[in-house]
């Protein structure tokens, strides 16, 4: 799945009046901003939780008609909407407000809930670990390899890469529940975070000790 440009007022209507929840952004060519929010929804749509969901990305100024209907007065702004009825609304970047949102509106269980909903500790460790070992070095980072969200994943994204080991990346900011439940599964408090072969190695500053000490390559080549 994929997220929907809107190129005209017709096609937004007819969009936004499915039964199921369309999640809206209003967004802006020349605002880095909006970008940030399109990437992080796009890989929401990728993921299978969120299927149930459909995503729409709307030029705000090309329909401003639509904008002013919304009170759309700055980008980006994302709204809900299920059969033509505004159901939330979030203005400015969160990219943590919509990831809650997105899992509330498909139904997925967020960490706070877990317990009421029967969707606990048990099947969130299960994926944990699922994802741990996805690859034989895995980090979990705010962005992804090719667009690193901060600077720390950045830094650390470079001095991996430098080594030529094979790794992947699992971005944090699209999935909520990971972001909280991964510090208290492993007892680590920030991102980034480097596993190898399941276990983890630490952060930044370690990974920065072991290019220092010489022994990065050796310690994430499994």
């Amino acid at each position: 799945m994929t997220i929907t440009k809107v190129s005209s007022e017709d096609q937004y209507k007819q969009l936004i009046s499915a039964a199921t929840v369309s999640v809206v952004l209003f967004s802006a060519e020349w605002a880095e901003q909006c970008k940030q929010i399109s990437d992080v929804m796009t890989e929401l749509a990728k993921q299978a939780e969120f299927k149930a969901l459909q995503f729409i990305d709307v030029p705000a100024e090309d329909l401003s008609e639509v904008s002013m209907r919304h009170q759309i007065d700055s980008v980006p702004t994302v709204l809900f909407f299920r059969a033509g009825t505004a159901l939330d609304r979030i203005d400015g970047v969160d990219v943590g407000t919509l990831t809650q949102k997105a899992k509330k509106y498909a139904g997925a269980t967020s960490v706070e809930s877990a317990g009421a909903t029967g969707d606990s500790g048990a099947n969130l460790e299960e994926r944990l670990k699922a994802l741990i070992n996805r690859s034989k070095v895995m980090i979990f980072m705010k962005g992804d390899r090719n667009t690193p969200r901060c600077g720390f994943s950045k830094q650390l994204i470079a001095i991996v890469s430098d080594t030529g080991v094979e790794y992947d990346t699992f971005d944090i900011l699209t999935d909520e529940a990971v972001r909280q439940g991964l510090k208290t599964f492993s007892n680590w408090p920030t991102y980034p975070q480097v596993y190898v072969n399941g276990e983890l190695i630490g952060g930044l500053d370690i990974i920065k000790e072991l290019l220092e000490g010489g022994e990065l390559k050796e310690t994430l080549s499994p």
